[in-house]
């Protein structure tokens, strides 16, 4: 979730019950769009972030310290030039934009009293960081935007600074239920989205809580609601704003599974589980710390789903193919019928008929038997019996496979669950031990693939020292192969005799090049 303006309006009243006062000590620029303020107060020192990153605009008290570059950055340079040892003066939030303005008063260069705004703005990939003059004069901007970039505003240094009114969205905190309803219920789309696109500083949540504790779906069109439910979701939202102007916030970080889903400066009766905190910035530092640790654990566990779910798969299409063989099983036993009664009533079967009718003692009905009408009626009998034990073998083997495969089946989908649920990197690491122990994942290193063995020559006149001594420069690719395995004894000695049995030809000594031996292929050899 990112920063709405009840949020913001939530930490601009948390600085300025800790900051206003307090002069700006040291200023840091740590990344190329964010900020980092050691500002000192008569009671404590305290660490201001402010982040434009376009993927996560933050802004919050910190604990931690960030090393610098070397050579500051010129807007850091800037700021430092004017600011250091400046005097935080005031902290204001025009209307409920997301949108933070600090007014800064500090000594020029000839020793006068002035002042200067920095503007924080969490806009998403529009947010920004502007220095300006007590005239609004842009005298800086940590992200320069031309009118090549936006038509809308430039944010350049010597243009005029001003908010971009680009939505037509009202102030909530001044509204009342005649511009509400115009706002909201003329729309012809979802509640929700009708009250989030008419006001600034309001997030789909808590456009989504308002409809809730509203009890309106927040789904039905904005202009069908009826006069009591616009009438109650009004009061629902003017309550709601009353009490972000009283100040009353409860920041709270709402689970769903286990994982932080959603923070907001209010309480939202929609989420059963919630962790309340008594700072804004507190929270943000919690909620995104444990973010980025469930989507890193995500990340890393991403090869282990895809091996699950591969696994999976083949399993789920295993026990299908199982099943349908199963099914086809079922009519073993009228084969095993047919036998029966064929030889029962053989006596009365015809030579060369290709069907009978005989009645079937298990059921007391008559039932068609076809035949083969090249085979005696026992010939026939044998046949539907070996058909009937060809189906009742594999509907033992059959079963006996199902539940194998079911049993692997739940095995994955618990190792599934595990990687759902997995919270610290430890459990990934078990669930991969049990993934190698079951054979879904080879292991490397240590105990893994086996080594080569070195290939050898039988010896001969050359070679006397016996099968162990490799030929060819074998023992270079091979060093730690330096004896032959126990188990390949018996084939070694076959190729001792067969090289006996050639010693003439070896002796030749033109005679050079591959020795084709029976079980191993051809070894590389010179004589």
């Amino acid at each position: 979730m990112a920063l709405d303006g009840i949020v913001i309006a939530n930490i601009r009243q948390e600085l300025e019950q800790t900051l206003l006062g307090g002069r700006l000590y040291k200023i840091a620029q740590p990344e190329t769009d964010e900020l980092l303020f050691t500002i000192k107060t008569p009671k404590q020192q305290y660490r201001l972030v402010i982040s434009a990153n376009a993927s996560l605009p933050l802004i919050y008290l910190s604990e931690e310290n960030k090393p610098s570059p070397m050579t500051a950055p010129n807007f850091c340079m800037l700021l430092r030039k004017h600011l250091n040892n400046g005097r935080i003066i005031s902290i204001t939030q025009p209307g409920l934009e997301r949108i933070l303005d600090f007014e800064i008063e500090h000594l020029n260069d000839l020793g006068d009293l002035c002042r200067k705004h920095l503007i924080a703005e969490f806009m998403g990939k529009h947010s920004n960081i502007i220095f300006c003059d007590d005239k609004q004069n842009i005298l800086d901007s940590i992200k320069h935007i031309s009118s090549q970039t936006s038509s809308v505003r430039e944010v350049l240094p010597g243009r005029t600074y001003f908010i971009p009114q680009t939505m037509h969205k009202k102030n909530p905190l001044q509204t009342n239920d005649a511009e509400f309803a115009e706002a909201v219920f003329t729309k012809p789309m979802p509640l929700s989205k009708a009250v989030y696109t008419g006001y600034t500083g309001i997030s789909p949540a808590v456009a989504e809580e308002i409809c809730y504790e509203a009890s309106v779906s927040s789904e039905k069109p904005a202009n069908c609601l009826e006069e009591n439910e616009q009438l109650h979701l009004y009061h629902i939202f003017s309550d709601c704003m009353e009490q972000i102007k009283s100040g009353q916030f409860a920041p709270n970080i709402f689970y769903e599974n286990g994982e932080p889903k959603e923070f907001s400066a209010i309480p939202m009766a929609m989420y059963a589980d919630c962790t309340p905190f008594d700072s804004i910035s507190a929270l943000l530092r919690s909620f995104y710390s444990e973010k980025d640790k469930f989507t890193r654990i995500r990340q890393k566990s991403s090869d282990l789903r895809r091996i699950v779910s591969t696994a999976l798969e083949r399993s789920y299409k295993k026990l299908d193919i199982q099943e349908k063989q199963l099914k086809d099983t079922e009519k073993r036993e009228k084969f095993r019928v047919y036998g029966e009664l064929i030889n029962t009533y053989g006596y009365n079967i015809p030579e060369g008929a290709k069907s009978f009718t005989a009645l079937n003692y298990y059921t007391n009905e008559e039932i068609s038997i076809p035949l083969d009408p090249m085979l005696t009626p026992s010939e026939n009998a044998v046949k539907y019996f070996n058909r009937y034990n060809k189906l009742k073998r594999t509907f033992e083997a059959d079963s006996k496979l199902i539940e194998e495969t079911k049993a692997e089946t739940q095995h994955l989908e618990s190792i599934a669950t595990a990687l759902d649920i997995a919270v610290n990197e430890e459990d990934l690491v078990e669930l991969k031990e049990e993934l190698i122990q079951a054979g879904y994942i080879h292991r490397k290193g240590k105990g893994g693939a086996v080594p080569p063995v070195a290939r050898t020559l039988p010896p001969g006149p050359e070679n006397s020292g016996g099968a162990e001594e490799s030929m060819d420069g074998c023992e270079k690719f091979y060093p730690e192969q330096k004896e032959i395995d126990k188990t390949h004894k018996k084939r070694y000695i076959l190729f001792i005799n067969a090289r006996k049995k050639s010693v003439c030809r070896f002796r030749h000594p033109e005679s050079r090049g591959l020795l084709k031996t029976r079980y191993g292929g051809a070894a590389c050899c010179r004589f």
